[in-house]
């Protein structure tokens, strides 16, 4: 009956479309294209019936095309056989230009040949399978998305709520292993891990279904993600809701293969999916697409009234589109692109070798790449032989169907609207169990065992681990500072996790190998962690998973001190350096001449023979030191310059004080090597503890392998110290942080820790590979160590000791440079200068017309004497000098009353006249006689030196006086 129903409605549609077209036909060009679908299915009838109304819907309004499309149907029959042999008929007995179809990927394979062959495209709207691009055919057309396009909504999921680890299960065909390699890469871009993938059959039985239910139950991964269409998908979330696999704690996420057919649904799988998250293409709704929806359910409910199934979804709505673009791919074409030649093959013939060519294949395939409409499901576009990628959206399933929580776009990942730049949470979600809390992803086993735990056992170093046995009762027994840390973190946890310790060792209680072979028994699952003093290593990362770190990081060299206390007559010069020396001295000369040359002329105290002159630029500088100068001040600019001064002298006397103070009283241990290089240059031996990474680590360093000395313990450590490097000892130690504590807290004065410090990343518990203990793990580790237990633990295991100095008090004994105080000489510096120029301007300035007036006009350096001479003058009009000159001329005034003639009342005579001028010299027709201030400016022969003849000529030129015959010189 149903053969006989196809048929029939094979022979049909072509008259019924004819029909719908009217007399349009006898003025058209008609173009046969087959399509090949599974017609016994309620989607293959929805596909059939959305490709007729979108090619009646386009001609209808688009009378002017001068081309039709002319359907060829063949029906699949759900086989892969079926697709081909439909296709191969089309090809050949109806010479079809273009093929729509088929319905599933599987189908596609053999037809994608055929229309290679026969250069016929292949349209496809439903061949979502990745694995059917990797033919690289041109003749295959995806009109619509490839499974792998959703996978970036999936992973944007995963990494928005933190999970980890997740489980894949799909159906086992080419369209459940298609996405696979896919999602599994995008996973591990976010550092998620696909633990486990399960693969059920198309054709499984329920019993075996459940069977891999509770497979999945006893692994530790909650979240799983489904790819499978809805016939098995339901069956799946059934059994799922039946093993209690569906309760709170669980993630269940589907892609667009089950999300597409949710409303197709029955209401009881539906109930069994409660709280699944779901990604689908986004469709936008518009009013052409609500118009196309009515009409089709009611086109569909005529045609087939038996069926309970009428909701159009997203491969009708493609089918829809498909149609539409290949209508318009078409009439692209010009009229003298069609060619109607009869072949010679019979039709009867389906011979692969005798399959007809197509002559307007490739045209057609050209036009339908080229083609841009706005179709039901958005912009339509070809895009490297596929539908051009879109917008998804993020369904949870919630009582009687879906309701959207967000969208995923490919420019701004998860939003709330697929048109929003903003990035904000999902709407609110409910998981399974009716939670409204975020799954953690994870739980431990439910198979009941206890993690086994691996520690290392070792001779010395017992504080950190230390594995005892009770050889009564043969239990074992595990301690240490490690040990105590892991059980304070693991009872923090929001959950219980049992385990155990199991020892590292041989059957006769030794260790069973080194650190990094301790790590790999949990590579190699014979651990499911590893607690104890293990140092996070890069190349220990590439196989396990570190927790953060709960110690500090670095390794450092360890090596003797000496005593430093200085017994050198010298120590008084150790606190400054040889160029801060100096400098101080040279600003201690720099300043006593600025400030001598700011007062010389007008102050007495900085007058007199130049070996005085001299003596007090020394004495007044140097005595600032300890703030003792003698000699007063009365320029407001020197006065200006020795406050800077002073300030500058207290900062580096103080400094000098703490320094010395310093080295003679706190600074008496010194290490004997501050240099690695030293070691490595005299070859010098040096000790690491066996077992650990530090042997790598001074095999790189360049240290020679028979330099490297093993230590056990502590005491065997002191012992090789204590020996020295050239009795078979060693000259230092390299180890991480931690064990130099521990050392130090013993042996603290008789060792320290030198830089540099290498940087590795410390204590760190080790996992498998993913493992989502990590995590938690990792966030109770910082709330373990910024607490106060991590002080206790210490105390506890390590002891403390108040007299030695942390691992941070380095030993130094630098003594302060230039570099600490040449802001403070820049500013002594700058300020003295500015006073001196301010002081030299002003000079210059009150004596430029002596110099203009020079009769005759003198050389440059006869000038530069001249002011020499001006300058080592009294200025008599500074206020230091006036109450003086008024007292010599009132002593003057009366003697001249005195001498004078009582007799006469005449003025005095000219011949007993004085002429002193500003330069201090007094004139006579026969000689000039400076008056001079201090002792007898004439020259042993009594001749006139150059000098003073300068003077006078100097002096007569800015005077302009008449000299007499007899002139007195006053003093």
């Amino acid at each position: 009956m149903r053969k006989n129903l196809t048929q029939l409605l094979i022979s049909l549609f072509p008259t019924i479309f004819f029909m719908e077209m009217g007399m349009a036909q006898n003025t058209t060009i008609p173009v046969k294209v087959g399509v090949v679908l599974d017609l016994d299915t309620w989607v293959g009838k929805m596909e059939l019936s959305c490709i007729s109304m979108a090619l009646s819907d386009w001609y209808a309004s688009h009378g002017h095309y001068k081309t039709r499309v002319i359907t060829k149907i063949r029906d699949s029959q759900r086989d892969v056989v079926g697709a081909a042999a439909a296709a191969l008929d089309l090809l050949q007995n109806e010479e079809v230009e273009a093929i729509i179809g088929p319905g599933s990927s599987m189908q596609a394979n053999f037809m994608i040949g055929l229309g290679s062959k026969a250069r016929v495209p292949i349209i496809s709207f439903s061949a979502t399978s990745p694995s059917l691009s990797s033919l690289q055919s041109q003749y295959f057309v995806r009109a619509t998305l490839n499974d792998s396009a959703q996978v970036p909504a999936i992973k944007a999921i995963v990494q928005a709520f933190g999970w980890r680890e997740v489980v894949l299960i799909c159906v086992d065909n080419e369209y459940g292993n298609g996405v696979i390699p896919s999602l599994t890469s995008a996973l591990q871009e976010v550092d998620t891990h696909v633990t486990y993938r399960s693969a059920i059959h198309p054709s499984a039985t329920d019993d075996q279904i459940v069977k891999e239910l509770y497979k999945l139950m006893t692994m530790s991964t909650r979240v799983f993600i489904v790819h499978m269409f809805t016939p098995l998908g339901s069956r799946l979330f059934t059994k799922a809701n039946e093993v209690g696999m569906m309760e709170e704690g669980y993630v269940w996420i589907l892609t667009d293969g089950m999300t597409d057919f949710l409303s197709t649904l029955d209401p009881s799988a539906i109930d069994s999916m409660q709280g699944v998250l779901g990604v689908k293409p986004h469709v936008p709704r518009t009013k052409e697409l609500d118009s196309v929806k009515i009409r089709w359910k009611k086109k569909f409910q005529e045609e087939y009234p038996i069926n309970e199934i009428s909701e159009l979804n997203i491969f009708g709505l493609r089918a829809y589109d498909a149609a539409s673009a290949l209508a318009i791919a078409v009439e692209k074409l010009s009229v003298g692109n069609f060619s109607f030649q009869k072949t010679n093959i019979s039709r009867d013939s389906i011979s692969l070798e005798s399959i007809r060519v197509s002559p307007i294949g490739p045209n057609i395939l050209h036009s339908l790449l080229s083609t841009q409409f706005r179709g039901l499901i958005g912009h339509f576009q070809i895009v490297d032989g596929q539908l051009h990628s879109s917008a998804f959206q993020i369904v949870n399933v919630i009582g009687e169907g879906e309701r959207g929580v967000g969208f995923w776009t490919q420019e701004n990942g998860i939003v709330r609207r697929p048109n929003s730049t903003s990035k904000v949470n999902l709407r609110a979600i409910t998981w399974p169990g009716e939670s409204t809390s975020v799954p953690k992803g994870w739980v431990l086993p439910t198979n009941g065992k206890k993690l086994k735990i691996g520690v290392p056992v070792k001779e010395g170093f017992s504080e950190f681990v230390k594995v005892m046995r009770d050889p009564i009762t043969n239990t074992t027994k595990v301690t240490g500072y490690c040990i105590a840390i892991f059980d304070a973190v693991m009872a923090t946890l929001p959950y219980a996790v049992p385990y155990e310790y199991v020892p590292f060792e041989t059957p006769d209680g030794n260790a069973a190998g080194n650190y990094d072979e301790l790590i790999s028994q949990v590579y190699f699952q014979k651990y499911d962690a590893v607690v104890g003093d293990t140092t996070i290593l890069a190349n220990r990362s590439l196989y396990v998973d570190f927790t953060l770190p709960y110690t500090e990081s670095g390794v450092s060299m360890m090596v003797p001190i000496i005593d430093n206390r200085s017994k050198s007559a010298w120590v008084f010069l150790k606190p400054l350096t040889w160029d801060l020396w100096v400098t101080s001295a040279c600003f201690f000369v720099f300043i006593g001449f600025v400030i001598w040359t700011l007062e010389h002329r007008i102050n007495e105290d900085f007058r007199g023979p130049r070996s005085h002159q001299v003596g007090t630029i020394f004495s007044f500088s140097f005595s600032t030191l300890v703030f003792a100068q003698r000699e007063r001040i009365v320029s407001n600019l020197a006065r200006f310059v020795v406050i800077i001064w002073f300030f500058v002298v207290l900062i580096l006397t103080q400094s000098y004080t703490a320094s010395l103070t310093s080295m003679l009283t706190v600074q008496q241990l010194k290490p004997t090597i501050t240099d690695i290089n030293e070691l490595i240059r005299t070859g010098q031996r040096v000790g690491y503890q066996n077992g650990s990474f530090i042997l790598a680590f001074l095999e790189r360093m360049k240290f020679h392998e028979s330099n490297l000395v093993i230590y056990n313990s502590l005491e065997q450590l002191d012992e090789l110290f204590s020996k020295g490097s050239q009795k078979g000892g060693i000259a230092a130690a390299f180890d991480e942080i931690p064990y130099m504590k521990l050392f130090l807290a013993k042996y603290c004065s008789k060792y320290t820790v030198v830089q540099p410090t290498y940087k590795f990343d410390g204590f760190g518990f080790v996992f498998p590979k993913h493992s989502p203990l990590v995590s938690d793990v990792s966030m109770q580790i910082l709330n373990v160590t910024e607490g106060d237990q991590m002080a206790k633990f210490e105390q506890a295991w390590f002891g403390q000791n108040s007299s030695c100095p942390g691992l941070n008090s380095l030993l130094s004994s630098d003594s302060i440079g230039v570099d600490s105080f040449w802001g403070l000489f820049l500013i002594a510096g700058v300020a003295s200068s500015a006073a001196l120029i301010i002081c030299m301007a002003t000079f210059l300035y009150e004596n430029t017309d002596t110099l203009v007036q020079l009769d005759p006009p003198a050389s440059v350096w006869r000038k530069i004497k001249a002011l020499a001479t001006l300058f080592d003058n009294k200025d008599l009009s500074s206020h230091t000098f006036r109450k003086s000159e008024m007292g010599d001329r009132s002593g003057t005034n009366g003697m001249d009353a005195a001498t004078a003639s009582p007799a006469t009342n005449y003025p005095p005579s000219p011949l007993s006249l004085s002429v002193q001028t500003e330069s201090n010299f007094a004139f006579s027709r026969d000689q000039a006689t400076p008056a001079s201030e201090y002792g007898d400016p004439m020259s042993p022969n009594g001749q006139t030196p150059p000098e003073i003849a300068f003077g006078i000529e100097l002096a007569n030129s800015k005077q302009e006086l008449k000299v007499p015959e007899v002139v007195h010189v006053n003093n």
